[in-house]
């Protein structure tokens, strides 16, 4: 019988708490769930962290720094025109001052969450900036890593996994600070959700529910800085001593399917699993295989 889930609070880092919630057995071996850049650990939706509890996995899923109910950067404020110009123009060092912390600021979090729980080693499954955090993980801790799952993401390096000039727009584009315009405007997001899956409701049902939950919109900047910033991980990728699955959506258009092909071709006997007709997410049509995948990886 599966327990309840759990909600608490973790000292993740020095001056950072996480938010994180638990599904099922504490004995059962930890899959560590990492979220991607702006979104709440909802976005893992709970009947997904249920299923995966219940093939036996003791699974956590967590607001990273910056977002949901995580400890927040209010002091450092980045002005978003300004940085990306200064990106755009290659003042690269200047960027950096910009940005209060790194994306490999952001896998000591998840790190330390581990840490908090008593868990010395996990199952790190990270999807697009989450997957680029639980690649850091890996790379950082490679003892600490029992398996990881980069999910519909990239290597850093500029040359893959690029958006399309459509998906891009909508990515930057600053949302509605009222409630109503921020549910509207989550639609937008159709244009990197499945095809055959996308639901204008469901992407209207998780932008409420996020809202009321923590609506933050000052963070969205600090960690957009963080994952432009984050740099390549190719030659850490070519010696990753940790099993990889790699999943990616055949029509993925914010993070194209050369992502995951690069980062799968780049990790050392690295499994991809292309999935068609999966965009940029996570439709609940495709969840059983997507669980199978994550059971057989984690087994």
């Amino acid at each position: 019988m599966l327990g309840h889930s759990q909600h608490a609070i973790a000292q993740a880092s020095p001056g950072v708490s996480i938010e994180y919630e638990t599904f099922g057995d504490p004995s059962d071996p930890a899959v560590l769930l990492v979220m991607g850049f702006s979104a709440q650990m909802i976005a893992w939706h709970e009947d997904f962290c249920r299923a995966l509890a219940e093939r036996g996995r003791y699974v956590i899923r967590y607001d990273n720094r910056d977002c949901g109910l995580s400890t927040k950067f209010d002091d450092r404020p980045v002005d978003m025109g300004r940085f990306i110009s200064t990106v755009s123009s290659g003042d690269i060092s200047s960027a950096l001052a910009m940005v209060p912390y790194t994306l490999q600021d952001m896998a000591d979090d998840g790190l330390g969450l581990l840490t908090a729980l008593g868990i010395e080693r996990a199952h790190v499954v990270g999807s697009s900036m989450g997957g680029m955090i639980a690649q850091a993980m890996a790379i950082r801790q490679p003892a600490r890593v029992l398996t990881l799952t980069s999910m519909m993401s990239s290597t850093g390096e500029p040359d893959y996994g690029r958006p399309s000039a459509e998906a891009q727009a909508v990515l930057f584009s600053p949302k509605p600070p009222d409630r109503e315009g921020y549910i509207a405007a989550a639609e937008r997001e159709l244009v990197w959700a499945s095809k055959r899956f996308g639901s204008p409701a469901l992407l209207r049902e998780l932008a409420a529910e996020s809202y009321d939950r923590a609506y933050y919109p000052a963070g969205v900047g600090r960690q957009l800085g963080a994952m432009i910033l984050g740099g390549s991980r190719a030659d850490a990728l070519r010696t990753l001593p940790v099993p990889t699955l790699v999943i990616h959506g055949r029509d993925d258009t914010l993070i194209d399917p050369s992502g995951g092909k690069r980062t799968a071709d780049l990790v050392p006997g690295a499994k991809l699993l292309l999935l068609p007709g999966m965009g940029h997410d996570r439709p609940r049509e495709l969840w059983l295989e997507i669980i199978d995948a994550l059971d057989a990886h984690t087994h």
